[in-house]
């Protein structure tokens, strides 16, 4: 079978929420660089792939997807087996957990994490401009607020979706592990223990420190 294709720059969080479903599922994949840089997310062969010219996009034969999340769907899909069933398809409360949670962490937590990383790390070290101290505060509030209504369900389950591990909690991954490593962020998951302990699970898992030891280290 040959190989899927993932067009994506290392340091893409998106991307690397694709890459942690590859190696959970042992899928054989190539990984193509993008170089934002030069604009070649822009080119014409990308915007072919992804019309928004956003990484990342994903190939397998003649099945061209963008959007992690959905890419992350085609691959547990695809791939899942008898012992890596991360989307809990065969049962629909199950199926049906792990969708409300994943769109929890797109609607809720990303949204209020995402502005952090992007003003702690992207326009200082990618763009050498100055941090809004402001939004960071405001949206250190809103991730807070998050965070507590996690830390409740997380004192019920020991995973977002119930008592087993999902692609719900794997898909907090990518942008979490640059800003957990945030002065500002790391005491917010801290002062939550079942947070702090569902954190440390997903950081365990042998496919999560596979992915992490190919990150960018944080400057």
């Amino acid at each position: 079978m040959a190989a899927v294709k993932l067009f994506a720059p290392v340091m893409s969080t998106a991307a690397t929420r694709v890459v942690l479903c590859l190696e959970e599922v042992g899928a054989e994949y190539e990984r193509v660089d993008i170089d934002l840089a030069t604009g070649e997310h822009k080119s014409p062969a990308h915007l072919a792939r992804n019309p928004f010219g956003q990484v990342p996009a994903f190939q397998d034969g003649d099945l061209v997807l963008f959007e992690s999340r959905a890419i992350g769907r085609y691959v547990l899909r695809k791939f899942k087996s008898s012992d890596v069933d991360l989307l809990h398809g065969s049962s629909l409360e199950e199926s049906a957990m792990v969708n409300v949670w994943l769109e929890v962490e797109a609607q809720q937590y990303d949204k209020a994490i995402f502005p952090i990383f992007f003003q702690v790390m992207v326009i200082p070290n990618i763009f050498h401009g100055v941090s809004d101290e402001k939004v960071i505060g405001e949206n250190l509030e809103k991730l807070g607020r998050v965070l507590d209504v996690y830390e409740a369900r997380l004192s019920q389950t020991k995973y977002l979706a119930g008592d087993f591990f999902s692609f719900a909690d794997l898909s907090h991954y990518p942008i979490t592990h640059f800003a957990i490593k945030f002065p500002q962020v790391a005491p917010l998951f801290e002062a939550r223990p079942h947070v702090k302990a569902w954190w440390k699970s997903l950081e365990s898992r042998p496919a999560v420190k596979k992915v992490a030891a190919k990150l960018p280290q944080l400057s």
